[in-house]
């Protein structure tokens, strides 16, 4: 048990006066490669990570279907009908919930849940408290732990015996249509479906997934992750341009998702787009060749090979796809500088965490190194540690 299970114990208490019926987490992710192209039927290659976010959990005695959500994060808890849920969701497109934003994510799973299954129930009301150590705002997917932590209690307690993949379209409907953000669904993937020393290659249009093993430690390496601090949100504004662009580009190719273009028809692409859509395009088109390409290199070479993938990626989202950042760009290139293997970017952008793959006796020298090159940039400090591949969701107690 973490501090986080503590703590979610702990507010359950403080909010119901009664102990929860369990605790069930659910892990962040980081996305080793494939940046933007999840929402373009694409492939990518993420892997959970330790950090979770826990969601202590029990149903209620009355019967009025009511659910309550608190937070650590959060002053006050937030209580709404179960059957207000379907007039609160979905969120107009550029709309803000009509709840704050943190609740939207599990009264989103809550509602997707119900209209995945029967629409009449049986749905007990429940008291949902929730806590984290998955840092918000960096990339790693806080908020697909949310939904996965959410989901996974849901399920169960309301017996709806959902299988994984339909937990996790649960969790991306919660997050396209309670809480308004644009995404793809390869963060809810890559937390319900994540194994120990394993990335997950997806397919994102068939759903497919297969563990990939990544023999990082086998292989004396470490990744490192770097949280600039730098807060990003995928509902704003950016992100949905970066999209709109896709399907934009997608329209003028005649083909339902960028998926569908190759490397060999990027110069006709080219003559048929403006400059920045040609290079949005360009991003996910050479992004999903990168993510093939990593997994091929993985299979016949390992991890040691993949280096130069990862900083090819980070190239193109700063270029290309334009989401990356002066801190970024920063840690990338400090990290590259004093000997990693290879270093990127990772998350939608615009602010958020990068990673490095490193050996693992230079884990101190290669942090030290970002930490002094963002302190002679007059930057925050950043937050450094490294992350091994770990297991999905779980019912702790």
């Amino acid at each position: 048990m973490t501090a986080a299970h503590d703590d979610a114990r702990a507010l359950f208490a403080d909010l119901t006066g009664r102990e929860p019926d369990g605790l069930w987490s659910a892990p962040g992710r980081v996305n080793l490669i494939g940046e933007h192209t999840d929402y373009n039927d694409g492939f990518v290659l993420p892997f959970a990570i330790p950090q979770r976010t826990v969601a202590a959990v029990g149903l209620r005695g009355d019967d009025r279907g009511r659910v309550m959500v608190g937070s650590t994060f959060a002053e006050e808890p937030v209580e709404v009908g179960l059957d207000e849920l379907d007039g609160l969701f979905p969120t107009a497109p550029g709309t803000h919930p009509a709840v704050p934003e943190w609740a939207a994510y599990p009264l989103g799973v809550a509602w997707a849940l119900r209209r995945e299954t029967a629409e009449d129930g049986p749905f007990r009301g429940l008291d949902i408290a929730i806590a984290s150590d998955v840092p918000v705002g960096a990339g790693l997917s806080s908020s697909a732990a949310i939904e996965g932590a959410t989901a996974s209690a849901l399920n169960e307690l309301w017996g709806t015996g959902l299988d994984a993949t339909t937990l996790a379209r649960v969790g991306r409907r919660a997050e396209n249509e309670a809480v308004g953000a644009p995404t793809g669904i390869m963060d809810q993937m890559a937390s319900m479906l994540g194994q120990p020393d394993t990335a997950i290659f997806l397919d994102c249009r068939s759903l497919e997934a297969r563990p990939v093993p990544l023999g990082i430690a086998e292989a004396g390496l470490a990744i490192l992750v770097i949280d600039t601090h730098v807060k990003h949100a995928h509902s704003t504004g950016g992100y949905r341009e970066r999209r709109a662009s896709c399907e934009l580009g997608a329209s003028l190719m005649g083909v339902p998702a960028l998926r569908d273009v190759s490397i060999a028809d990027l110069p006709r692409a080219q003559e048929l787009m403006d400059d920045v859509t040609f290079r949005r395009v360009r991003h996910i088109v050479t992004e999903n060749q990168r993510v093939l390409d990593t997994v091929q290199v993985l299979r016949e070479k390992g991890a040691r090979a993949i280096g130069d993938l990862l900083v090819a990626s980070h190239v193109s989202m700063r270029d290309d796809f334009e989401i990356s950042t002066v801190e970024l760009d920063t840690a990338v290139d400090t990290a590259l500088a004093a000997g990693a293997l290879g270093a990127r970017m990772t998350g939608g952008g615009f602010g958020g965490a990068a990673i490095a793959l490193i050996e693992q006796d230079a884990v101190e020298a290669v942090s030290g190194a970002v930490t002094a090159a963002f302190a002679a940039s007059g930057f925050g400090a950043p937050h450094l540690f490294t992350v091994t591949p770990s297991a999905g969701p779980l019912r702790d107690a």
